[in-house]
């Protein structure tokens, strides 16, 4: 299974039934909400009789419902995601500074850490709906077309980055979206040498963002700090010229805090 092995832990002492349990969950997404055994068997890689087995453990637990045949999620798994949330401090540390910075420019602003090859939403502040979906902590959006994607990847080194890119084919979202990885990676150096990045309509028509690192005192990237703006605000230049002096200031600022 894929993911992000602790140093100091063998395989020895880890539980493979909650490996595969929570493999289970991560197959159901927006694109595939409802899911047979068979699909959750091919979307996970487990066999069909260990899937079974996890997909009717969940719902004996009351995190899904089976109807007989395809199997959905209930809003009690957003528990294990709620509790995520309110065990990190990072979300109450910047929430005060999302405000005031949405307050003060007029624009919606958040905060993303990186997951794999998605950016998840731990703290936002909307001030008008830019999107056609709904944005809050808990949401996710591909690291490939997202400002705060693209310095978070910025930060990584080059091969992991490329690696993250080269995960799964990227998706044409609109007509202006880079969907070649060599061609992201070229916007990601970008970023680093510029310590920030710009989107131009390539997550959605009509949206343009911002974002720049959230550096702890070790200068080391925790996570990304974007505006969310109207495309008609102006071109990638006028946008940077208005608006990145206050998030390299708010940078500064979340730094002094940030262990």
């Amino acid at each position: 299974m894929e993911g992000w092995p602790v140093t100091g832990i063998s395989q020895r002492d880890t539980m493979g039934g909650l490996a595969k349990g929570l493999s289970v969950i991560e197959t159901f997404t927006a694109e595939r909400p409802r899911q047979s055994i068979a699909e959750v068997s091919a979307a996970s890689g487990l066999d069909r009789a260990t899937a079974r087995r996890c997909l009717l453990t969940l719902a004996h637990l009351g995190y899904a419902d089976y109807d007989g045949k395809f199997f959905t999620l209930t809003p009690r798994v957003l528990r294990l995601g709620t509790a995520c949330l309110a065990a990190m401090p990072l979300p109450q540390m910047v929430q005060p500074w999302l405000d005031r910075l949405s307050e003060e420019l007029g624009e919606s602003s958040s905060v993303s850490v990186l997951d794999e090859d998605e950016i998840v939403y731990v703290a936002r502040a909307a001030q008008r709906k830019l999107m056609s979906i709904a944005l809050m902590p808990g949401s996710r959006l591909p690291a490939y077309c997202t400002s705060m994607g693209r310095v978070l990847l910025a930060a990584l080194p080059e091969a992991e980055a490329l690696r993250l890119l080269r995960l799964r084919p990227l998706a044409v979202r609109t007509p202006l979206t880079l969907t070649d990885p060599e061609a992201v990676m070229v916007q990601v150096k970008g970023a680093r040498e510029r310590g920030y990045a710009v989107i131009d309509q390539e997550v959605e028509l009509g949206l343009c963002s911002i974002a720049v690192p959230l550096l702890n005192a070790r200068g080391v990237a925790v996570a990304a700090l974007n505006l969310g703006l109207p495309a008609l605000a102006g071109d990638v230049e006028t946008l940077s010229a208005r608006y990145l002096p206050a998030l390299v200031r708010v940078q500064g600022e979340i730094r002094k805090i940030l262990r």
